[in-house]
C-alpha cells in the first residue's frame, strides 16, 4: 500500500498538490490522470524516491519513505519508466534479470531462485519466447511487457508506471491494461500508474486519482464517473467526456 499524509509538492513557486492524504490499497489498480503540467510525473517521482522536495509524508508497505534506504525501497517498489531502455546488444532475459538486482551478491550472480522468478515473470506477461531476442529488436509493446516483466522479476508489493501504455496501439494499450489489472489482482499488488488514455483509465482501473488545482481526489471508477470531477477537468470536452464515461459499463468492477 501508498499512503500520504498531508503530502505537499510543487515546482518552482507553483504548489501542485496541497495537503493531500490518501491511499492506494494493495490489490488494485490505480490511474492517475490530470492536465499537462497537474503534477502526475512529480507526484510519480516522490513516491518511487526521486523526488524529496516535498512536505508531509510517504508511507510505503507502512514504512515512512524518508527513512528508507535505497537498498530497502527497491524491495519494496519497482518503477517502470515511460521510456524504453536503448542499450545495444542486451537480450531481453538479461533486461529482465536487472530486477533481481535488490537481492543478488555483490558480483551480481543470479541464483536459482532469482532465474525462476525471472522465467515466471516473462510466462506472465507472454514473453518467454523471446527471451533471447535483443530490446532494440522489439517493437514498443513488446518493450513494455518486458519491462513489466522486469518489474514483477523484482518481486515488490508495489509497482509505479509513468505512462505505460505510451506510444502504443489501441489494442496493444488495452492488453497492457488488462495485464496490469490481472497483477494487482491475482499477484495482490498495489498499481498506480499514469496515463492521459481516459477510455484505459475507465474500462482496466479500480480507482481513478484525479489531480486538479492542487487537489488529488482518490475514489473508485464509479464513484468518480458520478461525481463530475472528470467533466470539470475537461470541461473543454465535458459532452465528449461524458458521452465517452457512459459507453462504459461498471457492474463487473
Amino acid at each position: 500500500m501508498i499512503s500520504l499524509t498531508d503530502f505537499s509538492i510543487g515546482f518552482g513557486n507553483k504548489v501542485l498538490l496541497d495537503k493531500i492524504s490518501t491511499d492506494f490499497r494493495s490489490g488494485t489498480l490505480t490511474a492517475l490522470i490530470g492536465r499537462n503540467g497537474a503534477g502526475k510525473s512529480t507526484l510519480l517521482s516522490a513516491i518511487c524516491g526521486l523526488n524529496t522536495d516535498y512536505s508531509g509524508e510517504i508511507f510505503i508497505e507502512g514504512k515512512n519513505l524518508r527513512e528508507l534506504s535505497s537498498s530497502s525501497l527497491s524491495r519494496l517498489l519497482a518503477f517502470v519508466h515511460t521510456k524504453r531502455p536503448h542499450i545495444s546488444n542486451m537480450k531481453c532475459r538479461d533486461i529482465v534479470g536487472l530486477g533481481r538486482t535488490p537481492y543478488t551478491n555483490w558480483i551480481g550472480q543470479l541464483s536459482e531462485t532469482d532465474n525462476h522468478l525471472i522465467d515466471e515473470a516473462l510466462n506472465y506477461v507472454g514473453m518467454q519466447s523471446f527471451s533471447n531476442r535483443k530490446m532494440d529488436s522489439l517493437s514498443d509493446g513488446e518493450a513494455q511487457r518486458i519491462m513489466v516483466a522486469r518489474a514483477i522479476a523484482q518481486d515488490t508489493p508495489v509497482i509505479v508506471l509513468d505512462e505505460p501504455t505510451s506510444f502504443l496501439d489501441l489494442p496493444t494499450r488495452f492488453e497492457l491494461g488488462e495485464l496490469l489489472k490481472g497483477l494487482a489482482h491475482q499477484k495482490n499488488k498495489t498499481i498506480l500508474f499514469s496515463t492521459h488514455e481516459l477510455d484505459i483509465a475507465l474500462e482496466m482501473s479500480d480507482n481513478i486519482a484525479l489531480i486538479n488545482d492542487g487537489n488529488l481526489y482518490n475514489l473508485p471508477v464509479d464513484e468518480m464517473k458520478k461525481s463530475g470531477l472528470i467533466q470539470k477537468l475537461f470541461k473543454s470536452s465535458a459532452s465528449f467526456i461524458t458521452r465517452l464515461m457512459d459507453s462504459y459499463k461498471f457492474n463487473d468492477l
